[in-house]
């Protein structure tokens, strides 16, 4: 536990410096929020994966359903990103949590306030791919790609076995408990179905599709979109 608490201050401490750096470079290139990545996984479906490969591909940054968690945990790391962005940002942010608060009839607890917030910064900066935690649901639809990956649910049961040991009783045990509590996190929070197709710009189904290749499905969007924001 004392290595995993040293190795989040470790990203956190980078994230930090990273995004101050840019706050206070002169030269600082305007960073569209709209390359921002969110992934909703299915478990056993190979979303972690597609959204390891796509950060390294893109060049983004990751932040892990773990990770996010634990910052949103802590109020005062949730101080220490949004001290990174200027006045106009900040403003920004606060309208976005004011506007989701109103447009979904939230009743957010302190988790949640921390919780927006810390997603809310890592939308102002870019360049980020987040997986899990409903960053699709807090992040405005015009400023974020949002992609849901799943599979069979047979399929996935055997990866999972296969990946951390298990019998395929176990296996299923482990993706039902997950599931469960992913979907009850974002019907509490947001009011919403996470299995609902609308709420994605992509659905990606790994059955029939490589890994690689659903990276490349992705990348090929945010490229897109990208050159739209520019011009």
């Amino acid at each position: 536990m004392d290595n995993q608490r040293r190795a989040l201050n470790k990203i956190i401490e980078e994230q930090v410096k990273k995004w101050q750096y840019l706050k206070d470079s002169q030269t600082r290139e305007k960073i569209s929020p709209t390359m921002v990545v969110t992934i909703s996984r299915e478990a056993g479906s190979g979303g972690r994966l597609i959204a390891e490969g796509l950060a390294v591909k893109l060049g983004f940054d990751l932040f892990h359903q773990e990770v996010v968690h634990e910052m949103a945990k802590d109020a005062n790391i949730s101080l220490r990103f949004m001290e990174t962005l200027d006045e106009r940002s900040l403003n920004t942010l606060d309208n976005w949590i004011a506007s989701l608060v109103d447009e979904r009839y939230l009743w957010p607890d302190q988790y949640m306030q921390h919780l927006m917030k810390v997603i809310g910064t890592i939308g102002r900066y870019g360049k980020s791919v987040v997986v899990g935690r409903g960053a699709n649901f807090i992040l405005p639809k015009d400023m974020r790609i949002s992609v849901r990956i799943i599979a069979p649910f047979e399929l996935r049961r055997k990866r999972v076995a296969k990946a951390f040991g298990l019998s395929e009783t176990e296996a299923e045990k482990r993706i039902t408990l997950t599931e469960s509590r992913r979907d009850a996190f974002i019907r509490r929070h947001f009011n919403a179905s996470i299995s609902n197709s609308y709420h994605y710009d992509m659905v990606l189904n790994t059955e029939n599709l490589e890994i690689d290749d659903g990276i490349a499905a992705i990348e090929a969007v945010v490229q897109k979109r990208m050159k739209r924001d520019i011009t």
